[in-house]
């Protein structure tokens, strides 16, 4: 009796597994063959298309910038054939100047510290001689910032150590480091192109200086550009990169080169229109450096284009159900 009560709970378990399989297989669809066009989903739904058959959705300009997604004006530009060099911002060392002490003793007020500006004889401190136990100061010698500062207060100052060290940072040393292959390309008064990586823009400036010996170190020579700093922008000590402008053309229409795209195998530029609408323009390429991209056909001066994280407009055309409200 005991066998046949425990094989019928074994049935029952196996026809309730058996049930639950086929819950989960997958489910066989009839043929669609007959069903109505209205009825079948398309794919990407939410995209439409314009009179010359370009894809184009609609978005918003609140989502883009939300997205990061942010819009340029297709105009002329000048490609250049360049060079590229690392590079270090450094002090004019030309406009630098150690304040050190006349006389040695003991520091009794301090006035400036790093960071802060002063004028040409402006106070820095004041020191007790140890020789005539008077009190004399230490001034400014020229215009600039506080760089350095040596000395503390109650500190025995030395005759043999500079207190402060003062610097016009009005203009800036950019030291490149030239490869001796490219050595025979560089020249004086070149153009470089300066990027300080700050999201402002290059800063044009020339070869002021390449220096007559190398590094056995490094195996690179020294080339300088003397950049005008009025408003602080760049700083000594950190890097750069410079392109070394060996060639220029002008062209009528270049985008940025983040701004190309490849969809269904055409280069396209995503281009606004009106107002709410993102369209994938096939383009026709030209010429190109590291910064833009000859446009020869498909777009005009003056259009709007997706210029940056163009990727996520082309993620946005691949959905299929998404709100482009």
């Amino acid at each position: 009796m005991k066998t046949s009560s425990t094989l019928l709970v074994a049935v029952a378990a196996a026809a309730l597994g058996a049930y639950g399989y086929s819950m989960l297989a997958p489910v066989k669809v009839a043929s669609t063959e007959h069903t109505e066009p209205s009825e079948q989903k398309k794919p990407n739904d939410h995209v439409e298309q314009d009179e010359h058959g370009a894809d184009r959705i609609r978005i918003s300009d609140v989502k883009l910038a939300a997205a990061g997604v942010t819009l340029a004006e297709a105009a002329s530009a000048t490609l250049t054939d360049t060079l590229s060099f690392n590079g270090i911002l450094r002090a004019n060392q030309e406009a630098v100047v150690q304040v050190t002490p006349r006389f040695p003793g003991v520091a009794k007020s301090i006035q400036k510290r790093i960071g802060d500006k002063v004028g040409k004889d402006d106070l820095l401190a004041t020191i007790e001689s140890n020789q005539s136990l008077t009190v004399y100061e230490l001034k400014a010698p020229i215009a600039g910032t506080i760089i350095d500062r040596q000395i503390s207060l109650g500190e025995y100052a030395s005759e043999q150590k500079p207190a402060f060290v003062v610097a016009d940072l009005s203009t800036i040393w950019v030291d490149l480091s030239i490869y001796r292959q490219d050595l025979k390309r560089v020249r004086l008064d070149d153009q470089v192109l300066i990027d300080p990586d700050d999201f402002s823009g290059d800063i044009k400036g020339t070869i002021s200086y390449i220096a007559p010996i190398g590094s056995s170190e490094t195996q690179t020579a020294l080339a300088r550009v003397l950049l005008p700093n009025p408003d602080g922008r760049l700083r000594p000590g950190l890097f750069v990169t410079a392109r070394l402008v060996l060639a220029a053309r002008n062209v009528a229409v270049a985008v940025r080169r983040s701004a190309i795209q490849t969809l269904e195998n055409k280069t396209i530029v995503f281009v606004r229109e009106d107002s709410d609408k993102i369209e994938a323009r096939p383009v026709e390429l030209g010429d190109s450096d590291p910064q833009f991209v000859e446009i020869r056909a498909g777009l005009s001066a003056g259009e709007h284009y997706v210029a940056d994280n163009s990727f996520i407009v082309k993620a946005e055309m691949g959905k299929g159900d998404a709100d482009h409200d």
